[in-house]
């Protein structure tokens, strides 16, 4: 664990999380690096994150000094250093702060950290303790060599967006930025992994997560039914279960919009039946398993809709929770943002005051024993550079705004 902390405005040593001590410099991009890098600093470790002059693509995704939304969620609480890694004083500086840190997670191109000169071999040279974590789009690999990929490319290479939306329309892709956030959280567990072995051998290493790895298990139901099938599966099934093994299991109208419901078990069928008043259906042999309701979708669910058609969505979601069967409304994301169980458990809070007021994301990682971290809101363009380089190099002010007027800082 490296010895040097540089405190992050987050307690200031009065509460400590898991990863209290650990320094990450974050070269992360976008999405997927930067929530790697948002998961590590809600644990406790102090993340800088390092920036071109004219900042990381997503800072400027909307016109304003402070940034747009997107970049405010993934990056608060972290510190801001602009810094020319294309220049060697740049490129030194940054090799002098490995010293002091323990992780270095980037998702630029393959080959731009080579080409920068701080790539595996070099950093692993002049620290043999530090961890570099990389996402790629498709990973090391010779068939995928010069690709270049976004969230929405690898959705689509992955099978993502061909199994996205109803059998007779056009593939979509997924609303969320799936792959995005698989890969960072994948990266994530990857880095947790390798400071655990650092801590039996003393030594870091490269950890790679490559997009279309960790999103191609999330098709788990849509490839086992092609499997089962022996080929013959139809790849989009809509709202229905991708692999069509389960039934009910759908979207379906409520006078007020809709409402999801799905049968697992036996007793959400017959606690359905139940609610809807079916006894007959409950007690038809045919539907008694899920196969056989699959035979028989299109019956099951219209009958479902004609229950479903007739109630409100809190109508509907009360009788279906007395009879313990899983579903929920369909809910805007106006109604999500001001969700009280996210907001009551810190997904998302307000931050800040003035200009610098935000909505940030909390983390989904909740542990008993390592208390939740207030947090700061994003740092500027290099807002903290002069901090960080005076704290962890020992830089004189005289040496900063020479580094300044040179313009690598």
């Amino acid at each position: 664990m490296t010895n040097t902390h540089l405190e992050s405005g987050e307690g200031h040593g009065t509460r400590e999380g898991a990863l209290a001590g650990i320094v990450v410099l974050d070269l992360g991009q976008v999405y997927a690096g930067p929530y790697c890098t948002h998961l590590l600093r809600a644990l406790g470790a102090t993340v800088i994150k390092i920036e071109p002059f004219d900042g990381e693509p997503i800072r400027w995704r909307s016109s304003g000094a402070t940034s747009g939304q997107a970049f405010l969620m993934l990056n608060a609480g972290k510190q801001g250093v602009r810094l020319d890694l294309k220049k060697a004083q740049g490129k030194q500086l940054f090799l002098d702060l490995v010293q002091q840190a323990d992780v270095v997670v980037e998702n630029f191109a393959p080959g731009v950290m080579d080409r920068l000169g701080i790539g595996w071999d070099v950093l692993h040279a002049s620290k043999p303790e530090v961890i570099l974590a990389s996402g790629r789009a498709y990973g090391n690999h010779p068939a995928a060599e010069g690709m270049r990929g976004m969230d929405v490319t690898v959705q689509a290479m992955s099978g993502v967006v061909t199994t996205t939306g109803f059998p007779d329309g056009a593939p979509v892709k997924a609303g969320p930025a799936v792959v995005d956030f698989a890969a960072g959280s994948h990266l994530t567990s990857a880095v947790l992994a390798a400071l655990f072995q650092r801590e039996r051998t003393g030594l870091g290493q490269r950890v790679e997560v490559a997009m279309q790895d960790a999103i191609v298990p999330t098709l788990t139901s849509n490839i086992a039914g092609l499997l089962e099938a022996d080929g013959d599966f139809p790849e989009r099934t809509g709202n229905r279960h991708g692999g069509l093994a389960l039934c009910p299991y759908n979207i379906y109208p409520v006078t007020d919009g809709w409402i999801a419901i799905l049968c697992l078990r036996p007793k959400h069928w017959t606690g359905l039946c139940h609610a809807m008043e079916r006894d007959d259906l409950a007690e038809d042999p045919t539907l008694a398993t899920p196969a056989g309701r699959v035979m028989k979708m299109d019956d099951v669910d219209a009958a479902v809709t004609a229950w479903t058609s007739g109630l409100t969505n809190g109508q509907a979601f009360r009788q279906l929770q007395a009879v313990d069967v899983p579903a929920a409304p369909v809910r805007s994301l106006h109604e999500v943002i001001h969700d009280p169980v996210l907001r009551d458990r810190g997904m998302l809070n307000e931050i800040g005051e003035g200009e610098r007021a935000c909505t940030v994301l909390g983390s989904p990682l909740q542990m008993g024993a390592s208390p939740t971290l207030p947090v700061t809101p994003a740092p500027l363009l290099g807002e903290d550079t002069d901090e960080v380089l005076r704290t962890l190099l020992h830089l004189s002010q005289a040496d900063i705004a020479g580094l300044r007027e040179d313009n690598v800082i």
